[in-house]
């Protein structure tokens, strides 16, 4: 049998770090095997780390967001890339998280230093198709990523 893996402080402070060790500005912990139906992860997310706007076309693959610690900007975007809703979810706060329905585009940006995030979504793991990447937004790495990263955060000014 397998043992119990418990969400608390400590995982928090480790993922802070890690986050802020990678390149990337996030680090994350899986809770699951890869090939396992159903996944879990905790995320720890600096402010620097950018999650380039996507959806999940596949039926199967809702996916739950929740605030465990800090505070983060969740958008919704339509297929042209305006923003439809957005919405701060904060550990403790107002709201804590979202369930997104497939085919939906959405990202976040991180508003506080040292969150942590924890996904749920179907498996198995697949990287994202070309068509659940927005065409109008830049991939991480690209020309224009800083800007548009700035963008998305002034959204929460």
């Amino acid at each position: 049998m397998s043992q119990p893996a418990y969400i608390d402080r400590s995982l928090f402070a480790g993922l802070a770090q890690k986050a802020a060790e990678s390149p990337r500005g996030r680090f994350h912990h899986s809770f699951h095997d890869a090939q396992e139906p159903f996944h879990r992860m905790a995320v720890g997310l600096q402010p620097s780390t950018y999650v380039a706007p996507h959806r999940h076309l596949s039926e199967d693959k809702a996916e739950t967001l929740l605030a465990l610690k800090g505070r983060l900007g969740l958008l919704v975007f339509d297929d042209q890339g305006a923003v439809i809703d957005k919405r701060v979810l904060q550990a403790g706060g107002d709201c804590i998280g979202v369930d997104l329905p497939p085919r939906v585009y959405h990202s976040v940006v991180v508003l506080e230093p040292d969150s942590v995030l924890f996904d749920c979504k179907a498996g198995p793991y697949m990287p994202l198709a070309e068509d659940e990447q927005a065409q109008w937004a830049p991939r991480e790495g690209e020309a224009g990523m800083a800007e548009y990263h700035a963008w998305m955060i002034a959204q929460f000014d």
